[in-house]
């Protein structure tokens, strides 16, 4: 993989990753970053361009549905889990 698609494959994956945290339900954040990671990890041996600059629009494309979803999501009030009131929020 050439430099320039590694950076760029780097900054898509961070991405999803910090779109994913900001779902206000727990169980939509814990998925998300779940999936993210799992679909890089399972991708991260692929070197022909074709698949690779497919992976690279799929990943484009579900990283504005979880925008959108975060968006719609934050328009709603949801009330918090068992779990979620023991997280502290690291600024």
């Amino acid at each position: 993989m050439a430099a320039s698609r590694r950076t760029q494959v780097l900054s898509l994956y961070r991405l999803l990753l910090k779109e994913s945290k900001k779902f206000p339900s727990y169980n939509y954040r814990t998925y998300a970053l779940r999936r993210v990671r799992d679909a890089f990890r399972e991708n991260q041996t692929v070197e022909d361009p074709q698949v690779l600059e497919e992976l690279l629009i799929r990943a484009r494309d579900s990283l504005a549905l979880i925008q959108r979803q975060v968006s719609i999501g934050k328009m709603y009030e949801i009330q918090k889990t068992v779990v979620e009131h023991g997280e502290k929020k690291l600024i």
